[in-house]
């Protein structure tokens, strides 16, 4: 089809379905092949083309005074006829030419509508690219065809199978489907878009292919059993299909034979464009099927420029003319006369037939998807071309800021335009082209669905698209979906059941990343969230050819479960962190309120034998070998009972701080004190020999006093070096049990606390020392002995405490410091004064000087 014009644009269509190429037998002239299986609806497409040209010239506003032509032509679904056709129509008849009244020739077309096929359009456009010739595809979807590089003249109004991809992902998303089955068609819309699916799909993090299968034209019957009986035997409930019809024609004849019902099918624009959906038959297998379909539009006036047409309007001779050839198959008729060796078969033709009382699809513009997309197509150079010729001289895009004329239009400003358009359809979609020559993506979501009376339709059930604002972006009405399931709802398609919280997957040897087991986290780790990971390289493999197809490996989520943070732990479900346990030595649980019952109750006994003291500070047991130390010894212990309290409860940084310095100054006043009295008696027993009166100057009650307060002073000293240097710190130790925090006071630093042991020790012993010499000293209560006795469960408690102190974990080793304290303190308290109380409060009778001096009556 033909139509002369100022600027003329070309057209790629499928008018017929197959050709068929004489024998080249290279001894006559080759004749030219034959085209036959006349398509209506590709006829549709080119007369879609043919009313967008006219529309557009009879717009005033849009190419004023320029005049479109078109010529159109019919690849009958060949490569090489297609290709042979696009060279013809940019060719043209002489190098160049002039728009005025002396032109001869024809002009060439400065862009082409077409290919319907990705493969055509892959041939066509790379070597159009060459020339920068634009070219605007209406149903080439292959991803491959974005490539700047290879096509650097390619656009289209149809999104590309990458977004075709993601669109049935968000589909499979949106219903939890994450086990699929994959049949591709081999050819490059399959090949690629398998490619970008498989990659794509993992990568979502949301399922796995449970096998690909290629399908091929000329598939035996024995490897359509085959792929059929993997369908049957999967537990993939769903099965994508990226093919085109002829592919699939074959392999649903199989399916009907086997009755592999119960799949839910998703298919690609390819197939859910074709007539092979809406077959009564196949209803029971394929009712349910979601499908891609392209954007349907509207086109005001198209019916009309249909029912006008006329075989008598067009001046061609037969068999070249596609109106003929049409008028032909719509009527059954002939054209008379028809050409030598054609069967003249069936009525003659008069033109005049009127195609509103014969059953055809091309009146019916109902659902326009493709023709939407050639209509958008013509508008797209059409804008472009007006866009050019608005171009202001001096203002211009190219060198010097010139402009471009149809006089010496080079197709590389053309395609400069062309980039740049950007407009709006009467049905109100806006037009324009990414940097890869790509539109704004968006496709319809069909549902095969029966009717009534038993018809399948396909029925509109949402979209998805991409903005520049939302990005992309599914919309879906669930409630319209037909489910051919007894449930009348979405199936199940995974191959094993979400891991539920608390576990984590365990991928299955052998089978695919999508079958796992589900172990339990181990303790202090947990798992609260469905996830999976794919690392994969699949090879599809039909008799000796292989297909690679490539997956990137990488984690979606960790294989692993999740270790809780320092301060808690796994709860009993392991899918939560629980905060841990504390443990210290507190006042409310037992052990606590024993020990703190035991201090206080020392501290109790302490005063009361410090009243009782004060109320017999005359008698001669009190007044014996200075009371004043005896008083000070009882404060002391008093201070010893009352610091083993701070040991208990939560420590805190004060009572850190203080719980080892109070403890250690308050044992060393009352080691002091007892040290002091031991060498007092030393010193009394020695000045009562001849001579030795001498030795009692050093021990006055200043020198005593001096003593005590010199030996303490040396214990705070080490204690506020302590504290200045290394201080003691509360600490959450997690090293004893996984599930608790004990909460201890940290040393701070380990040789202080040994100094100030050592200390205490030292003085321990010089008092055992001291008092074992005087122990045998004549005396009827010699005080040295009961020192000695006393001193000697000091030191014993001591010396049991160390390991003892070691070994205990946790609050246990606060318990075993306080009950070194309560023991020693009780071992002083009760060796030291129990038989002077029991004298004084007993046998009052021994209270006497002489009774204390060995020289009164004795009991």
């Amino acid at each position: 089809m033909h139509k002369a014009g100022d600027v003329v644009l070309g057209g790629l269509f499928q008018v017929h379905s197959f050709s068929v190429f004489p024998d080249r037998s290279f001894t006559s002239e080759p004749q030219q092949p034959s085209c036959h299986g006349f398509d209506v609806l590709g006829y549709r497409r080119a007369q879609t083309m043919a009313f967008a040209i006219d529309e557009i010239n009879r717009n005033t506003n849009l190419l004023p005074n320029v005049t479109l032509g078109y010529s159109l032509y019919d690849h009958c679904a060949n490569l090489g006829i297609g290709f042979s056709a696009a060279l013809s129509s940019v060719s043209g008849q002489e190098e160049q030419f002039i728009l005025d009244e002396t032109c001869v020739g024809s002009p060439p077309v400065v862009g082409i509508v077409g290919d319907s096929s990705s493969t055509r359009s892959i041939a066509i456009s790379s070597v159009l690219g060459l020339y920068r010739v634009p070219m605007v595809s209406y149903f080439a979807t292959c991803s491959c065809l974005s490539d700047r590089k290879k096509f650097p003249s390619f656009f289209r109004t149809i999104p590309s199978d990458a977004f075709q991809v993601r669109a049935m992902i968000q589909i499979l998303n949106r219903f939890g489907w994450t086990w699929a089955g994959l049949l591709i068609s081999d050819d490059d819309y399959g090949l690629h878009a398998a490619r970008s699916f498989q990659s794509d799909f993992i990568q979502s993090g949301l399922g796995c292919l449970a096998y690909i299968e290629v399908l091929f034209t000329d598939s035996d019957k024995a490897d359509l059993r085959r792929i059929v009986d993997v369908m049957k035997k999967s537990t993939a409930h769903v099965v994508i299909a990226f093919a085109h019809q002829r592919y699939m024609i074959n392999v649903m004849e199989e399916v009907v034979r086997q009755n592999v019902t119960g799949l839910q099918w998703i298919t690609s624009e390819a197939w859910t464009a074709t007539s092979m959906l809406l077959t009564p038959h196949l209803m029971p297998y394929l009712g349910g099927t979601l499908g891609i379909a392209i954007r349907r539009g509207e086109i005001p006036g198209l019916r009309k420029f249909l029912q006008q047409i006329r075989p008598d309007h067009h001046n061609n001779t037969y068999g070249n003319n596609m109106v003929n050839q049409f008028w032909e198959y719509a009527f059954n008729c002939k054209f008379a006369p028809p050409p030598a060796g054609v069967d003249a078969g069936g009525a003659l033709c008069t033109g005049q037939e009127d195609l509103e009382f014969v059953q055809t699809k091309f009146l019916d513009i109902s659902n326009l998807r493709s023709e939407y997309n050639v209509y958008k197509a013509v508008y797209a150079l059409a804008y472009a071309l007006d866009d050019m010729l608005h171009c202001e001289p001096g203002r211009g895009p190219f060198s010097g800021h010139s402009c471009s004329n149809l006089n010496g239009l080079e197709p590389w400003q053309f395609l400069y335009y062309l980039e740049k358009v950007n407009f709006t359809t009467s049905f109100g979609d806006q037009v324009s082209f990414d940097e890869n020559g790509d539109p704004l993506p968006i496709y319809d979501i069909m549902n095969l669905l029966p009717l009534p009376d038993g018809r399948p339709i396909l029925q509109y059930v949402g979209e998805v698209k991409r903005t520049a604002f939302k990005g992309e972006e599914l919309t879906i009405d669930e409630d319209k979906i037909f489910w051919n399931f007894e449930s009348k709802k979405p199936p199940r398609s995974v191959c094993s059941e979400s891991c539920p919280p608390g576990t984590r997957m365990a991928r299955k040897k052998g089978q695919p990343v999508c079958c796992f087991d589900c172990i339990p986290c181990s303790e202090g780790k947990i798992s609260n969230e469905t996830s999976w990971y794919s690392v994969s390289n699949m090879i599809v493999r039909r008799h000796n050819i292989n297909m690679y197809l490539k997956t990137v490996p990488f984690f979606i989520d960790s294989m692993e479960c999740t270790s809780c943070p320092e301060d808690y732990w796994s709860n009993s479900q392991r899918d939560h962190c629980v905060p841990k346990k504390t443990e210290f030595l507190s006042y409310n649980e037992p052990l606590g309120i024993c020990l703190t019952a035991i201090s206080l109750l020392g501290t109790c006994i302490c005063a009361v034998v410090l009243s009782i003291f004060i109320c017999h500070r005359g008698t001669p047991i009190v007044r014996a070998n200075n009371s004043e130390l005896s008083f000070q010894i009882l404060l002391s212990l008093q201070l010893c009972f009352l610091c083993s309290l701070l040991f208990i409860g939560r420590p805190r940084l004060w009572t850190c701080q203080l719980r080892h310095a109070a403890f250690g100054i308050s044992f060393v006043l009352c080691v002091s004190c007892i040290l002091v009295k031991t060498m007092v008696v030393l010193a009394v027993f020695k000045a009562s020999k001849p001579g030795g009166g001498a030795s009692l100057k050093w021990f006055g009650v200043l020198q005593q006093r001096g003593t005590v307060m010199v030996l303490t002073s040396i214990q705070a000293a080490i204690c506020i070096s302590w504290l200045i240097s290394a201080s003691p710190t509360p600490h959450k130790n997690t090293k004893y049990y996984n599930d608790k925090i004990v909460y201890e006071c940290a040393v701070g630093s380990p040789v202080g606390f040994a100094v100030l042991l050592g200390y205490i020790g030292s003085l321990a012993i010089l008092s055992f020392l001291t008092a074992f010499i005087a122990r045998n000293l004549p005396d009827s209560f010699n005080e040295a002995k009961l020192i000695t006795f006393s001193m000697l469960i000091f030191c014993a408690v001591w010396v049991a405490f160390v390991p003892a102190y070691i070994s205990s974990p946790g609050k246990y080793a606060d318990a075993v410091e306080v009950f070194a304290i309560l023991a020693s303190s009780f071992g002083l308290l009760v060796a030291l004064f129990g038989p002077k109380c029991y004298i004084i409060l007993l046998r009052p009778e021994r209270n006497t000087k002489k009774a204390i001096m060995g020289r009164g009556t004795e009991s």
